[in-house]
């Protein structure tokens, strides 16, 4: 079998050099005076997902994940991530020269405390840190009686000989018709919400903010369809876009004529000088604003507010347009993911699929799906203890069989032009133990509590997110992730504010789209997770006395009834699995090839027969 994918590669991109290259940190260090530097997993825009030019921390120490810090002093270094990451980072770094902090133990600040040495300085870049990040580094360095200072240049940028160019693809539109409103209109809603705060200007420093305001996509980053570049509204007058004019295409340019002055990036510094000269009063995203945009504007005379981006709350509601590109997108999205459930059903038994396989045989379901554009991030194809590592990313060197006696979790999602799409399912092949069928099912008991959730306006994710925990915590377990996070349509599979978990203090609104993907993972045995997208609704209650909402579930696939123990659920759960399942059959019959249809049919039976 071809063991080629279009959008993902295999290749291992982690590396054990990590030794050589802090070495040659070290030693820019010492020639400035520093005692340490800081190295986030971010780029200037603060991003989850960065261009290749932006890969510090896995080009310095080796660990490819999302999210992580490296903290590199003169005698040791650490690099602290969270529960997603304990086991990736082991296994990724030289632990004899970079040692992996849980970020649940140890924080960034605690470490800082306790390392950087009386005196000693550390270094930043003030591009990679939010004004509220450098707070936190300035406490820290504080209380361990040293002091922050600012780096012109990245050190790691110094001794990073190869870096790569910063990425040039193509800007395009994004048509009105799924974005189902003008970037005019957009605009004058930011316009409205600059006044309604009394502020003169916006700084736009989220490329997904700037992408859904000007209707605009690009390919900067992967599988993210974004352009990156930074934009200035001010409350009278035209916009500013900043992107580098190459990037342009003709058609993005003529749907800006008329709409927003362009420039190049590297007219930003004098822009921002000229805000600080007219005294202007500028929003600064808290997210993800940098410390220099911030420390530019003010050195120049004008007032910086650091708060969040009014534009990251509009694009978070989805529309009309928006909410029905996205459950057509999810119905293709749900027929080429029972295809590629009812070919590995058929062939995983045999024991001949490897986890590579399953990579390549499910984005080419989805490339047959129509208007596939992307991934929406690398699939996680775990197979048996591969499965218990929650972002695990298979490469040639750890590509092992599905095999029999195992469970298979596969973790993907997809770009298409009308919506973005994100799916887990865990299958068992061959006969599961009883162990797992338990387990699978107080995770399928806490999904469940999340899809058939019905709560008052004002509720925030962090609210409902022990829902999904309580079937696990009744049996001392539980999961090291949030339960859901927000999703962008044909934007980022990952987007904020909207998000459920213990960290998710926005209040969910109609209109907004979050994940539903309660786990359980079993170190070196398996991994579980069964995830559906939701869409945020009103509901209407008989005799209630405030406005209610509730979810819709987007997400169509079967989910796997052989690792249900149907003992452990109530009856109204076993309804709602039923239900789920008839909806999905109904939906998707007809968008399958007869045999797919006939193992569909048998995949959402009812549960008891």
């Amino acid at each position: 079998m071809s063991q080629t994918a279009r959008f993902q590669s295999f290749e291992d991109p982690s590396h054990r050099e990590g030794a050589g290259r802090i070495a040659a940190l070290r030693a820019a260090m010492a020639q400035r005076g520093f005692s340490g530097f800081v190295v986030p997993r971010a780029d200037e825009h603060q991003s989850e997902y960065v261009p290749p030019n932006a890969e510090r921390l896995a080009w310095l120490t080796g660990f490819t994940g999302s999210a992580g810090t490296a903290l590199v002093l003169a005698d040791r270094a650490a690099l602290v991530v969270d529960g997603r990451y304990t086991l990736q980072a082991a296994e990724q770094v030289d632990t004899g020269v970079v040692t992996p902090v849980p970020l649940a133990e140890t924080s960034v600040e605690a470490w800082i405390e306790a390392n950087l040495p009386a005196g000693g300085i550390l270094a930043y870049d003030p591009w990679l840190h939010t004004p509220d990040g450098l707070a936190r580094l300035e406490r820290a360095a504080k209380a361990a009686g040293g002091r922050v200072a600012p780096t012109p240049l990245n050190l790691v940028d110094l001794v990073w000989i190869d870096r790569p160019a910063a990425p040039r693809a193509p800007v395009v539109t994004h048509p009105e018709t799924l974005a189902g409103e003008a970037a005019a209109d957009k605009l004058g809603r930011v316009r409205e919400a600059l006044a309604k705060a009394r502020l003169d200007a916006l700084v736009v420093s989220d490329p997904h903010n700037l992408a859904w305001l000007f209707n605009l996509r690009g390919s900067d980053v992967a599988h993210t369809p974004l352009p990156l570049g930074y934009a200035i509204v001010s409350r009278e007058g035209r916009p500013r876009l900043f992107l580098d004019p190459e990037k342009i295409t003709a058609e993005a340019e003529r749907a800006l004529d008329g709409l927003a002055d362009r420039d190049a990036p590297g007219a930003l510094p004098a822009a921002l000088d000229a805000l600080g000269s007219a005294k202007a009063r500028v929003r600064l995203d808290a997210a993800t604003g940098a410390v220099a945009l911030k420390e530019r504007i003010a050195a120049a005379g004008g007032t910086v507010d650091v708060g969040p981006d009014p534009i990251t709350a509009m694009k978070a509601m989805k529309n009309a347009a928006e909410i029905a590109g996205s459950r057509a997108a999810h119905r293709r999205d749900g027929a080429a993911v029972t295809r590629f459930l009812a070919w590995l059903a058929r062939e995983a038994p045999g024991g001949a699929i490897s986890e590579i396989d399953a990579v390549v045989r499910l984005e080419g379901f989805r490339a047959e799906a129509n208007d596939l554009r992307e991934i929406a991030f690398p699939t996680i194809s775990g197979s048996g203890p591969n499965g218990a590592i929650v972002h695990y990313r298979v490469t040639r060197g750890t590509d092992r069989r599905v095999r029999p006696g195992e469970l298979f979790l596969i973790d993907s999602g997809a770009q298409y032009g009308d919506g973005t799409t994100d799916i887990t399912r865990t299958v068992a092949v061959g006969t599961p133990s009883q162990e797992m069928r338990d387990r699978f099912t107080r995770v399928l008991k806490g999904h469940i509590a999340i899809a058939t959730a019905v709560f008052p306006r004002g509720t925030t994710g962090a609210q409902i997110d022990a829902f999904a925990r309580r079937p696990l915590w009744e049996a001392g377990l539980d999961f090291d992730h949030g339960t859901g996070h927000g999703v962008g349509a044909f934007l980022s599979v990952h987007e904020g504010p909207q998000r459920i978990a213990k960290t998710g203090t926005v209040a969910l609104q109609p209109g907004m789209i979050v994940s539903n993907e309660p786990g359980y993972y079993k170190a070196r045995e398996f991994g579980i997770r069964i995830e559906n997208l939701v869409l945020v609704e009103e509901r209407e209650i008989a005799g209630a006395e405030r406005p209610m909402l509730g979810f819709e579930t987007l997400t169509l696939a079967p989910i796997d009834l052989a690792l249900v123990a149907p003992e452990l659920l109530t009856p109204a759960e076993t309804a709602w699995l039923d239900a789920y399942h008839a909806r999905v059959r109904d939906t998707l019959a007809d968008l399958v090839d007869p045999e797919t249809r006939e193992w569909l049919i048998a995949a959402t039976r009812p549960l008891g027969g």
